[in-house]
């Protein structure tokens, strides 16, 4: 302990320096006398306990673990106070010879007693406080050590013990907490023990993120539900109410007998939103705006054909009343073909206006001045987004003023490429009215808002939106991009009963679902291998009328060169290279079965109604679920069977069979083909890729000529 000696400023002597030196040493043998005191009590309080417990380590007479050990705590508990105890009893004790003698000098020197007595007693009580200071202080901080090796060693037995726990090893552990109570603290106290300061947090056991759910508008929440099943939920055409005899003529004319489960939803829907004409719906309101979500193949084309042309079968005067606009040429000319069958001798006009003839002729198919100015040549336009733009902008007299159907189809798409900003000029063209007086003017058609007195008082022509498609988005954001008014969904996107009774989740918001009768594999490889593959499975597994998908043209055209080199497989290409009646041509080939390997670009998987296709081969494997469910989708349709493979590299399989366990598929089977079975293939395969890269270059030297 350091003993500091307080000096005054001022005039001092040698002899007041001596009595401060005097007066330290006493100081300094009390404090050792006390120190000495508390020594002899604690080892006259030990030495009984120790005699009591020595028939058991750390155990009382009674039985009780380490009660020595809580005694020895409760005493430095009461450590402090006795200290403080004994240093009041040192204060008032008399004064030492040494103490009395440095008095009798001080008198003899002639000074006054009284004021040296009381500089000295100042010097002395200075001295005392802070002796008595550093003491408490050292006492302070000896007792915050012993509380933090408690809490320490409290600290470390839970977190042992909790190890013990999780690794399940009983036996040892109640042996570690047997050895720990003789060491450290009774098992008894420690179940007893207060609270430590100290909170956890968590675990260490992995718990499950619990998924959001997300809020949905109550027309998604809550759709119309449609069957799955076509073969088994087919519905007659005669009981389907409100079809027009002439159509009913003309259905069984084409054999179709019967409706999918989704025309049988859908065609009431649509008859019912126009039964009272053009000008209102049912009740007198605005009609319902009409969504679609089923799968490819189920019949979605026939759904608005049917009720759009019975519609418009009463029409007097030509305008454009529907418009269909879809994202590829080959799926306009699709839609357009079933038009024409279902419009044949009704007086109906259809037009298709896709860029495949030049501007000026699809000018004149639109619109005819006359003296008393333009007229509609068109009742049903079938359109592209880019070349109905143009249209729109750049053709005097064509007008979407009684424009009372706008069909988009495969929604999705057509809301991804929102930024061409081509429905937003669809709907501005509509609400636009025509130049004009008279009798027009009665029927100017006006952006839709409140219901008042005065815009009750003019009838208008509501303009309807109909929505169709395989995937369509769950996304409230990109369906508000649309404008849709109190819309209605049908989907085939729900939760089945099983035979046991119980039911099948699905997830209505981000799955999609596929046709019945398709069956899915995978097949993992190299990047070597995958022109291999495709050889064996056409030359050795006898595939026939195949359907082959790649990422790019570029792609498609060289795997077409390399199959070419190969031999023994008739291959044709379907890509952007090929003119329109070059593809128009393959296409016929292939469904007449004269081509059995089409290699394509994704232009052939959206919508389109390629006849006969028995597999669907993803030579590159899709990079989004929409892709890989267009794709598939060309086979197994109308109920029909249909078998689909992916060439999967190794490094992407993991993130692909997530991709579609996402989407809620996974009945998709793992096709593994053995390298011996490619082995046969390898000569000839080696002879053509010498003649592919031959004929590249020849290709790239006619491009620079």
């Amino acid at each position: 302990m350091a003993l500091f000696c307080i000096r005054r400023y001022g005039e001092e002597n040698e002899q007041e320096d001596a009595e401060a030196k005097d007066r330290a040493r006493v100081l300094l043998e009390r404090l050792q006398q006390q120190a000495r005191a508390r020594q002899l009590k604690k080892q006259r309080e030990t030495q009984p306990q120790g005699g009591e417990g020595s028939g058991g380590a750390g155990l009382s007479p009674g039985g009780e673990p380490g009660e020595g050990k809580r005694k020895r705590e409760s005493e430095s508990e009461e450590q402090p106070s006795a200290h403080r105890q004994k240093k009041l009893k040192t204060k008032q004790q008399p004064r030492s010879p040494s103490e009395e003698r440095a008095g009798a000098e001080e008198a003899a020197d002639g000074s006054s007693p009284t004021k040296k007595k009381k500089a000295k007693r100042r010097k002395s009580k200075v001295q005392q406080e802070g002796a008595e200071a550093d003491s408490e202080e050292d006492v302070k901080q000896q007792e915050n050590r012993n509380n933090f090796k408690n809490k320490s060693n409290k600290r470390k037995k839970t977190d042992e013990e909790t190890q013990e726990d999780e690794k399940g090893k009983k036996e040892s552990s109640e042996k570690a907490e047997g050895n720990q109570t003789t060491e450290e603290l009774p098992s008894g106290e420690e179940a007893n023990c207060p609270p430590s300061g100290m909170m956890i947090l968590g675990d260490y056991d992995a718990k499950p993120v619990q998924k959001v759910q997300p809020f949905l508008p109550q027309w998604l929440a809550q759709p119309k539900l449609v069957q799955k099943r076509i073969k088994d939920n087919l519905c007659p055409v005669r009981d389907v109410p409100g079809i027009h005899p002439r159509l009913l003529k003309k259905l069984q004319m084409n054999g179709i007998d019967s409706f999918f489960p989704v025309q049988a939803e859908v065609i009431p829907a649509i008859l019912q939103s126009a039964s009272n004409g053009f000008l209102l719906g049912r009740g007198g309101y605005r009609p319902k705006d009409i969504c679609v979500s089923a799968p490819t193949g189920s019949g979605k084309t026939l759904s608005f054909v049917i009720p759009i042309v019975q519609v418009l079968l009463d029409r007097v005067v030509c305008h454009v009343r529907a418009l269909v606009v879809l994202p590829t040429k080959e799926l306009a000319q699709q839609v357009s073909k079933v038009f024409n069958v279902y419009t044949d001798g009704t007086g109906l006009k259809v037009v298709l206006i896709t860029g495949q003839k030049s501007f000026a002729k699809e000018q004149e198919m639109l619109v005819q001045k006359k003296v008393t100015g333009y007229c509609s040549l068109a009742d049903i336009v079938v359109a592209t987004p880019g070349r109905l733009t143009d249209h729109i902008n750049q053709t005097p007299g064509f007008s979407l003023a009684q424009l009372r159907f706008l069909i988009v189809d495969e929604a999705d798409r057509m809301i991804d490429d929102m930024h061409q900003n081509c429905l937003n000029q669809i709907v501005r063209a509509a609400f636009q009215g025509e130049s004009g007086s008279g009798s027009n003017m009665l029927f100017q058609r006006t952006k839709p808002g409140p219901v008042t007195a005065a815009s009750s008082c003019s009838p208008q022509i509501p303009l309807q939106k109909l929505l169709f498609s395989a995937t369509l988005t769950q996304d409230p954001e990109k369906l508000q991009q649309l404008d849709l008014f109190q819309p209605r969904l049908f989907t085939s996107v729900y939760s089945e009963k099983n035979r046991d009774g119980t039911e099948t989740e699905q997830d209505t918001n981000n799955k999609y679902t596929l046709p019945e009768g398709l069956s899915q594999c995978y097949v993992p490889c190299d990047l070597n291998s995958k022109p291999l593959l495709l050889l064996y499975f056409m030359l050795k597994m006898r595939f026939t009328r195949v359907l082959c998908f790649t990422n790019s043209r570029e792609a498609s055209h060289r795997l077409f060169l390399l199959v070419q080199a190969f031999g023994g497989v008739t291959v044709a290409e379907f890509s952007s290279r090929l003119s329109p009646n070059e593809r128009k041509r393959t296409m016929k080939e292939f469904e007449q079965g004269k081509i059995q390997l089409l290699i394509s670009t994704d232009a052939t998987s959206r919508g389109i109604d390629v006849k006969g296709v028995n597999y669907v081969i993803n030579y590159d494997a899709p990079q989004f679920i929409r892709t890989y469910i267009h794709r598939v989708g060309r086979t197994a349709r109308a109920g029909e069977a249909g078998v689909a493979f992916s060439l999967v590299l190794r490094i992407q399989e993991r993130r692909f069979l997530r991709m579609l366990r996402d989407a809620g598929i996974r009945d998709i089977k793992k096709h593994p083909v053995k390298g011996n079975s490619l082995k046969p293939l390898v000569q000839q395969y080696e002879g053509a890729l010498c003649k592919l890269e031959k004929t590249v270059k020849s290709e790239r030297a006619q491009k620079r000529a």
